[in-house]
């Protein structure tokens, strides 16, 4: 099992690796809660944005909570993509609820991430 400092570092790795990806999610400022869900148990941490500032603790003031199993986000941290982290949302591996306005951005923003993405620029002669 990870220590809480590698697991804070995970997190701002995992975060950083997602926003580098949707950048217009990186002024946010937004608390999130996160559970690391294993077998048995749960961790959680607060993860306040822009940053990020990962704590072990209770994100009491948490506009948004995924729970996320600790097999998958661990190497999510590490590999993943956006959407990698989609179809872990759509196989139930992560899931993600709180404020309906904050979770409706959050997904038309990486929606529009991921159509500029595919659209490619035309070039001119």
């Amino acid at each position: 099992m990870a220590s809480p400092a590698d697991t804070r570092t995970l997190i701002e790795t995992a975060v950083n690796r997602f926003l580098e990806e949707v950048p217009a999610l990186a002024p946010l400022k937004l608390v999130v809660g996160l559970e690391l869900r294993a077998h048995h148990d749960t961790q959680l941490y607060r993860v306040e944005l822009p940053g990020p500032r990962v704590t072990k603790a209770i994100a009491e003031d948490a506009k948004v909570t995924v729970e996320v199993q600790r097999a998958a986000f661990n190497e999510l941290a590490v590999k993943g993509h956006v959407a990698d982290w989609r179809e872990a949302f759509s196989h139930g591996e992560a899931k993600a609820h709180g404020i309906e306005q904050y979770l409706k951005l959050i997904r038309q923003v990486v929606e529009k991430q991921e159509e500029r993405g595919r659209a490619r620029p035309a070039r001119r002669h």
